[in-house]
């Protein structure tokens, strides 16, 4: 019999003589007609859905298996580049039912709404009865929801459904969802206030329209109130946001004069201001403006700027004299941002990815321009998902 001796990418086991086992762990043996003896790393799923829900790839996979795979899910682009970080801190894993913000879809099947994920691999809707990734109370929204969309899903109609905790309560957009009679506005304000949401928006051809904001759907970053744009980014977790902002703190500590790059609402911009002078850009106006607004309630210094980074970065005489740079990129990555930033010879620069090959790629650059990776901060908060954060401290050698 193999020995499964690591995980692939997709979360399938490899064995030691290089077979990929669907559903297979480390420490499991697989004889020869594919026989699975379970071993000692294997953990019961706490999902009904396991198995069959696209939301979660690893929850037949114990504890440190699961740092272990985040791990080398960052180490192993890296080394294919021959790029080895001084230091590779602990994995931070997130826990189970702290995802705050999710994604779902709405569908009628056999005359009756259901909502939930979709099948691994598939369009297939899997109807949640139970999810131990999600909040307690974004959960608690699904029964209620299946009521509400049982009048107002058109038969062959499909509806998408994003959900996020905010701390005036939970903030729902509803997109595809024809919302333009009274009746439809009455039902869905009604909800809205049967269960205390923030905001309620519909999403549709001509954008997004909130019917009803019965509280501020606003976040806390740095200590800074900040209302939410409808369908604005936020870190999936509380939980992994927090170990994210600790170790940029961690990274630029010392910094009077910093860039934060793709910034969002944020994150890391306004905790940054409590000790240096923060210049923010992003290509989300929403976004943009929400922060200057928070930023200057607060008498924060930050400076906003809305500039598309991917068609214009910011270039290297704009960066220079700073004293630490921070970027955040969705998972496209930022090549051309990286080019521009090694060549300003930034003394810190702090990346935050959450697509280790595309930062393996951005890193590349800042190397070949005289940076050395420092020290890497894994964070898995998407919990039992093969998706995999990081921060990382590249410094001028």
């Amino acid at each position: 019999m193999s020995l499964v001796t690591r995980l692939a990418a997709r979360g399938d086991g490899i064995t030691a003589d290089g077979r990929f086992i669907a559903g297979a762990v480390p420490g499991d043996r697989v004889g020869e007609d594919g026989t699975l003896v379970p071993g000692p790393n294997r953990v019961d799923p706490p999902c009904p859905h396991f198995g069959t829900c696209g939301g979660c790839q690893l929850q037949h996979v114990g504890e440190p298996i699961l740092a272990d795979f985040a791990r080398q899910r960052i180490l192993e682009p890296l080394a294919r580049l021959g790029i080895e970080p001084c230091d590779v801190r602990p994995v931070h894993l997130s826990p189970a039912f702290s995802r705050r913000r999710a994604s779902l879809r709405a569908a009628r099947r056999n005359g009756r709404a259901e909502i939930g994920f979709n099948a691994e691999g598939s369009h297939v809707l899997v109807d949640l009865a139970a999810c131990p990734v999600l909040e307690p109370g974004l959960f608690a929204l699904v029964a209620p929801l299946r009521a509400l969309l049982e009048a107002l899903l058109p038969p062959r109609g499909v509806v998408g459904i994003t959900m996020t905790a905010t701390d005036g309560g939970v903030d729902l957009m509803l997109a595809n969802l024809a919302a333009g009679t009274l009746p439809a506005v009455e039902a869905l304000a009604a909800f809205a206030s049967t269960h205390r949401l923030a905001r309620l928006s519909v999403e549709g051809p001509l954008g997004v329209e909130t019917v009803v904001a019965p509280a501020q759907p606003s976040v806390a970053l740095g200590g800074v109130a900040v209302t939410l744009p409808p369908g604005a980014f936020l870190q999936a977790t509380a939980d992994g946001e927090a170990a994210l902002v600790a170790a940029v703190r961690e990274g630029v500590a010392g910094a009077r004069r910093v860039a934060d790059l793709f910034c969002g609402l944020g994150t890391f911009a306004l905790p940054l201001a409590k000790a240096a002078r923060v210049l923010a850009v992003d290509g989300s106006a929403p976004a943009v403006a929400a922060l200057g607004r928070a930023a200057r309630g607060a008498g924060r210094p930050v400076e906003t700027l809305h500039r598309d980074l991917f068609r214009r970065p910011l270039m290297a005489a704009e960066l220079r004299g700073l004293d630490a740079v921070v970027f955040d990129p969705p998972r496209t990555g930022a090549a051309a941002q990286a080019v521009e930033i090694a060549a300003a010879r930034v003394p810190v620069v702090m990346a935050v990815s959450c697509n280790p090959a595309t930062f393996a790629r951005d890193a590349e650059r800042l190397v070949a321009g005289g940076y050395r990776l420092e020290t890497l901060w894994p964070v898995a908060q998407f919990r039992w998902s093969t998706h995999v954060e990081l921060a990382a401290r590249f410094f001028l050698s």
